[in-house]
């Protein structure tokens, strides 16, 4: 397995909690310092809060965070989008709408959007600074996983406290069962594990109702402890965007990053990965 970008090793929590893997926590404001090699950028527009257009017209999608979405076509705005954006303006207004940019080593996503880490000139982080106020969620895209310990730390004060998306209904886990084909965008989903088997490249998990959970077999490498059978009757929580295939609900999950796995007996869930 390849070297995280941040991170170690520590003894497994004690407690009810069932582990994968446990992960020294990293000091926060060290593990999302600004290195050395950014480049300045100018802000011309913010659109939602996880994406600026630069003076140049350079569209830069943030690495490590997705927000609520702001109106789309005909879809109205989710709840707190409309905060997210306006706080992630108001950060860069204080600072001129100047920043420093970090490109990703994944340069661009699928959307033709540059991937960039954010700093403002007092070295605020803006992904961890919307995480630590609840304006949204870590999402790992491999490899584009540098500051991934940091940013789950920023979510896990928001959500310890309930801030944000952590404490608006609109934005609980839903359950597997309830979802139908029609399901789409982000979501957080829960439900218990039927079956874990392997296709096409892929390991898939399937929980109850019509939901498969895709994991590449190129992104196993991250897993310490790949999903087997011993997952089989767990309640497993995942995160990221929805899509139909073949008459079920499908989620790809490249990093343990959006998965937590519980057990019977267990207090909660508990990561996949920990920071």
């Amino acid at each position: 397995m390849p070297p995280r970008q941040s991170g170690s090793r520590k003894a497994p929590w004690v407690g009810a909690f069932f582990l994968l893997l446990g992960w020294q926590q990293t000091a926060l404001a060290g593990s999302c310092a600004r290195p050395a090699a950014t480049e300045p950028v100018l802000v011309r527009y913010v659109p939602d809060g996880d994406t600026v257009v630069l003076a140049n017209n350079r569209k830069i999608r943030l690495i490590g965070i997705n927000t609520p979405e702001t109106r789309q076509d005909d879809q109205p705005a989710q709840a707190l989008a409309i905060e997210a954006r306006d706080r992630l303006r108001r950060l860069l207004f204080t600072q001129g709408n100047k920043a420093q940019a970090l490109y990703g080593l994944a340069e661009k996503d699928r959307h033709g959007r540059y991937l960039a880490h954010l700093w403002l000139a007092d070295g605020t982080n803006l992904a961890a600074e919307l995480l630590r106020n609840g304006l949204g969620w870590v999402v790992a895209i491999p490899p584009n996983t540098r500051f991934l310990d940091c940013y789950i730390e920023s979510e896990r004060m928001a959500r310890d406290a309930a801030s944000g998306v952590w404490g608006h209904r609109d934005h609980a886990a839903r359950t597997s069962t309830q979802l139908n084909l029609r399901s789409r965008g982000f979501q957080r989903v829960t439900g218990r594990v039927v079956r874990v088997n392997h296709g096409g490249g892929a390991t898939w998990i399937n929980l109850e109702g019509r939901f498969a959970v895709r994991i590449p077999d190129q992104d196993l490498r991250w897993f310490d402890h790949p999903p087997d059978s011993s997952w089989i009757g767990t309640e497993l929580k995942v995160r990221g965007w929805l899509y139909a295939a073949k008459g079920e609900l499908r989620v790809t999950v490249r990093h343990p990053a959006a998965l937590e796995l519980k057990v019977n007996g267990a207090a909660g869930p508990t990561p996949v990965y920990n920071p």
